[in-house]
C-alpha cells in the first residue's frame, strides 16, 4: 500500500495539490473572514495539520530515497548556494510546503486579530490578499491599517 501511495503521490502531483489545495482556505479567508466555516477550518489548527502531515510524507519520501538532508545548510554559505539548493526538486518542494503554512498561518493572524478590533472585512481584504502572494508585506500593510483603524501604534501585541 505504501508503494501504491508512493507512486500516486510523485513531486509534482503533491505540488499541483498544494497549490490547488491551499485555494479555498485563502477564498475562505479573504472573502469570508467572519464566518463560523472560516473559524473551525482556516483560522484552526486544521489546515497546519494537514500540511505538517504533507510536510512530514515530503521528509519521510525523501528519506527512503536517501536525500542528503545535510546539504540543505548549504542555503547559509551565500546565494550560489542557494541557487544550487533550489534547483533540486526535493529542496524546492519542502521549501515550497512551508511557504505555504507560514503564509496561511499569516493570514489566519490576520484575521483573528481584525476581529479582535471588529475592523471591516473590506480593510482586511487587501493584505490578506496581498500575503497570499508577498507574506511578510502582507503582514506590513494590514499593521499599517490596523494603526489608523486601531488609532494606536503597538510594536508587539
Amino acid at each position: 500500500m505504501t508503494e501504491q501511495i508512493s507512486t500516486f503521490f510523485t513531486i509534482d502531483m503533491i505540488y499541483l495539490w498544494l497549490n490547488i489545495g491551499i485555494i479555498p482556505f485563502w477564498f475562505i479567508l479573504i472573502f469570508f473572514p467572519n464566518s463560523k466555516v472560516c473559524s473551525v477550518f482556516v483560522s484552526s489548527i486544521f489546515p497546519i495539520f494537514i500540511l505538517s502531515v504533507i510536510y512530514l510524507y515530503l521528509v519521510y519520501y525523501f528519506y527512503i530515497s536517501e536525500y542528503n538532508f545535510i546539504d540543505n545548510f548549504n542555503l547559509y554559505l551565500g546565494l550560489d548556494s542557494l541557487n544550487d539548493l533550489f534547483n533540486d526538486s526535493g529542496f524546492l518542494i519542502i521549501f515550497w510546503t512551508h511557504f505555504l503554512a507560514i503564509n496561511l498561518f499569516c493570514g489566519s493572524w490576520i484575521v483573528n486579530d481584525s476581529r479582535k478590533f471588529s475592523m471591516p472585512k473590506i480593510l482586511v481584504f487587501f493584505p490578506l490578499f496581498i500575503t497570499y502572494f508577498t507574506g511578510p508585506f502582507g503582514i506590513f500593510v494590514y499593521w499599517l491599517i490596523r494603526i489608523f483603524y486601531g488609532k494606536r501604534v503597538t510594536l508587539y501585541d
